[in-house]
């Protein structure tokens, strides 16, 4: 748990250099997009992870495929070169779009549906959630076919199951009795 930790220590400091620069939203876009890259790519993953790779080698890999990002970002990739802590980088990441979401009253709604939601879908989950939380959110879209239908909706520790596989089973239960 220690890699969290520090990531932790990390992400808050760039949010707050980020913040002091008034940059923080173009580096949560940033680390939007970094935290996404190296989960859906394997093969970034096991270079960023890889203890022979010379950091030198890592920084400018990361400068590259990277290059449009905000100077801060940029700074990040230094002081992880620097510490030899690239291995983080996707957890430190992560950790600075929940802090960044935090600190902007902006809570993450994760929504699963079956399928790719339409607008009229989209406009349901939307409703509900007016319903469970008074901040600004975020939807995080999760496609699950087992669900069958509707969504599965989670802000939080709170969850809203709308779906037609949870549905079937309250009706399974009932009958059974």
């Amino acid at each position: 748990m220690a890699g969290t930790r520090a990531a932790i220590r990390y992400a808050k400091a760039i949010l707050d250099l980020a913040n002091s620069k008034g940059v923080a939203e173009a580096v949560d876009t940033d680390m939007k997009s970094i935290a996404l890259t190296i989960s859906a790519n394997e093969e970034l993953n096991t270079f960023i992870q890889n203890p022979t790779t010379r950091v030198e080698v890592k920084e400018k890999a990361l400068l590259e495929v990277f290059a449009s990002v905000n100077g801060v970002t940029k700074g990040l990739f230094h002081l992880l070169f620097e510490n030899k802590r690239f291995e983080i980088l996707e957890a430190v990441a992560s950790e600075y779009v929940k802090l960044f979401d935090e600190s902007n009253g902006i809570e993450v709604a994760k929504v699963t549906t079956a399928f790719p939601m339409d607008a009229a879908l989209e406009a349901q989950v939307l409703a509900s959630i007016a319903k469970l939380s008074d901040k600004k959110i975020t939807i995080e879209k999760h496609i699950d076919p087992s669900i069958i239908g509707g969504f599965i909706l989670r802000i939080g520790d709170k969850q809203y199951n709308a779906s037609v596989a949870n549905r079937l089973q309250v009706l399974k239960k009932e009958l059974s009795n």
